[in-house]
């Protein structure tokens, strides 16, 4: 690859640097904004799907329903999407995502006109669930972009830069979440799904275009797996991935954690919206994503160190401890400083993780692998997404409004269904540290 041929530019103190002088760097600024463009779409559906089903039915489990869903979508296409980006050019790939994302979104809109809005009202009505269905499938195809991208960093820079590049994707997420939880609060306020597909259909088909007139170097214009058949090879990623020291112990490890992240998906919205209007639940979750993106410009200009896997570790132990402690009152202050400490160190862990395996993976496997370690690591999370939603629901909700753990500790816990949902959240964070 002729880019990891060329050496690191470097500073004084001998620090490797991006310089957007260099080809590649330029080159690597334009897919980013490209795919944050595209990014910026997908998390506005994907939080506005959710924000919008529980205020029209106001069911916890609908809305933890979708989580689920979008989490058993990820787990079971993950090695499949990392072979289309193994077997074929990752612009083609790119490319194809952003139009397939852009079918179904068209279609949802088209569904959203044509459906009477008191049907969105009832969780049990077909029609709900289609909608849902179409705006989560155009969300998946999205993905693809982001295991392209992690090889992207891969083909342009050598070793010694990978880390600060994926700081730079750790930063345009923040962005993307930050633009994204804004306008997905303003938009269903305002007008329900309608706005969120509309603005889905003109953002994708502007990055459509932009990504179909960028030329790539040819690192990028050759398919890294070029000479294997074009299959998944599920079997050969598993004997790539047991080939590697550590490689199950990593993925494992991430794996534990995500049960974290499947009860913070599962009830975070819920109990913010319980806190705060739909609008201004939006803004907090834009104000909270500056730390993302700050996050992500110190590992951009730091990188994280001589040992990412010890970085790793550190980051989650703090990850762990700032979701504990987030539920402890009914606060909306506890609760966005929790997930603004979540949100920093983030970054940190992405970068940590991606900078390992782009390091011991080979290039020629890496969607594949990259997919698979995904889809395993989602395991634990979809299970947590389907289980916490229906207990909140159902057995804390009840049990912290007039059960007994309202009489037990309501005192200083609190009462009510949202003590309800954290008390849950509380129960999920003990097993993890368990």
């Amino acid at each position: 690859m002729s880019a990891n041929e060329t050496a690191a530019v470097t500073a004084s103190d001998g620090v490797a640097k991006l310089r957007m002088q260099d080809p590649e760097v330029r080159t690597f600024a334009h897919l980013l904004v490209n795919v944050s463009l595209a990014s910026v779409v997908n998390f506005t559906v994907w939080f506005a799907v959710t924000f919008w089903v529980y205020l029209e039915t106001g069911s916890v489990f609908a809305a933890g329903v979708i989580s689920g869903i979008f989490l058993v979508a990820m787990v079971s296409t993950g090695v499949w999407f990392g072979s289309l980006v193994d077997h074929h050019r990752k612009k083609t790939v790119m490319q194809a995502s952003a139009v397939v994302s852009l079918a179904f979104y068209v279609a949802a809109l088209a569904l959203y006109l044509a459906t009477p809005a008191a049907a969105w009202t009832d969780p049990a009505d077909v029609r709900l669930w289609a909608l849902v269905l179409l705006a989560m499938a155009g969300v998946m195809a999205g993905s693809v972009r982001g295991i392209a991208m992690t090889t992207v960093v891969t083909a342009l820079f050598d070793e010694s830069r990978r880390d600060r590049a994926n700081g730079l994707v750790g930063t345009t997420s923040g962005i993307s979440h930050l633009v994204t939880s804004v306008i997905s609060g303003l938009l269903v306020a305002s007008s329900g799904m309608l706005g969120v597909l509309v603005v889905a259909v003109v953002v994708l088909a502007a990055a459509v275009v932009h990504l179909h007139r960028l030329q790539v170097p040819e690192s990028l214009a050759e398919a890294a797996a070029a000479d294997e058949p074009k299959k998944v090879d599920l079997r050969g990623t598993l004997r790539i991935v047991s080939q590697i020291p550590g490689m199950w112990a990593l993925i494992g490890f991430t794996l534990l954690n995500n049960l974290l992240g499947g009860g913070l998906m599962a009830l975070a919205d819920p109990y913010g919206l319980s806190l705060m209007p739909v609008q201004a639940w939006g803004f907090a979750w834009g104000g909270i994503s500056v730390f993302m993106i700050l996050g992500g410009l110190v590992v951009a200009k730091r990188g994280v160190g001589r040992n990412p896997l010890r970085t790793l570790l550190v980051v989650n132990l703090i990850m762990w401890a700032a979701t504990f402690l987030l539920p402890i009152q009914h606060s909306a202050v506890l609760l966005i400083a929790g997930f603004a400490v979540y949100l920093f160190v983030m970054p940190f862990a992405e970068a940590s993780e991606q900078t390992v395996l782009q390091k011991v993976v080979p290039y020629e496997r890496q969607g594949r692998v990259l997919g698979f370690a995904h889809s395993v690591e989602m395991v634990a999370a979809p299970l947590t997404a389907f289980l916490i939603s229906p207990l909140t629901e159902f057995v804390f909700q009840p049990f912290m409004t007039d059960g007994a753990g309202a009489a037990l500790i309501g005192g200083w816990f609190g009462t009510g269904p949202a003590r309800g949902s954290r008390w849950c959240s509380c129960c999920s964070r003990c097993s993890d540290w368990c």
